[in-house]
C-alpha cells in the first residue's frame, strides 16, 4: 500500500480543502472533505455537474457516514435491508441528517452513502479519519477513467492528489437503490 509520505500527502490535501482522486470498485473517484463546500464545489466544477444532482459519500464504516444519515429515521424493520449491503458496490440512498446542505445532497431529502469493500479506498477513508465525497472521476456525460494516468492527463493541477492504485474488479459504478422503498434508481 501506499508509504507515510503518501498518506500525509492525502491527509494535507483533504485538509486543504483540495480535490483528491482514488480507485473505487469500478472507476476512479474525484473527492474532497463534504464538510467543506469550496472543496465540494471545487469538484462540482471539475466534473462540471449540477449541484442539483448531489453527490455521493464514500466511507469504511458506517460510523463515517452517521454525522451525514438520519439514522433514527430509517425504520427497525428496513435496517437489515440497508446495512445487508455494506461493504460492497451498492451505493444507498438514506435520509439526510438535518444539518447536510443543499450543495452536498443536491435538490434531495436522501444522501446518497457507500460503505465501500475495495481496500484502497476503505484505506483512505480510514487515514482521513472521514467519509469523503465520491463522484466518478469525468467530465459529465464523459466516460469514467479508470487510472491514475487517466485522471492526471484529464484534470492536471485541478486534482492535487491522485492515488496510486487500481480500481477494482466491477464492470459498471456501484448500484443506487433506495432500501426503505426498493427503488433501483442506478443498476
Amino acid at each position: 500500500m501506499l508509504d507515510s509520505e503518501q498518506w500525509l500527502a492525502a491527509k494535507q490535501a483533504f485538509q486543504a480543502g483540495q480535490v483528491l482522486a482514488y480507485p473505487t470498485e469500478a472507476v476512479f473517484g474525484l473527492g474532497c472533505d463534504p464538510r467543506n463546500e469550496s472543496a465540494v464545489r471545487a469538484v462540482l466544477a471539475l466534473k462540471q455537474r449540477p449541484e442539483s444532482k448531489g453527490l455521493i459519500l464514500l466511507a469504511a464504516d458506517y460510523s463515517q457516514l452517521v454525522p451525514y444519515v438520519d439514522d433514527l429515521a430509517i425504520p427497525q424493520d428496513k435496517r437489515f435491508a440497508v446495512f445487508s449491503n455494506w461493504p460492497g458496490a451498492v451505493t444507498l440512498l438514506l435520509p439526510a441528517a438535518a444539518n447536510v446542505p443543499e450543495w452536498l445532497r443536491g435538490d434531495h431529502n436522501q444522501i446518497a452513502v457507500r460503505v465501500t469493500a475495495h481496500e484502497p479506498a476503505r484505506q483512505l477513508c480510514k487515514a482521513l479519519g472521514s467519509a469523503i465525497v465520491s463522484t466518478s472521476a469525468n467530465r459529465s456525460g464523459q466516460p469514467a477513467l479508470t487510472t491514475a494516468a487517466q485522471v492526471t492527463a484529464e484534470f492536471g493541477e485541478g486534482v492535487a492528489w491522485v492515488m496510486p492504485a487500481d480500481v477494482g474488479g466491477a464492470s459498471k459504478p456501484s448500484r443506487i437503490i433506495d432500501p426503505l422503498t426498493q427503488q433501483v434508481i442506478r443498476d
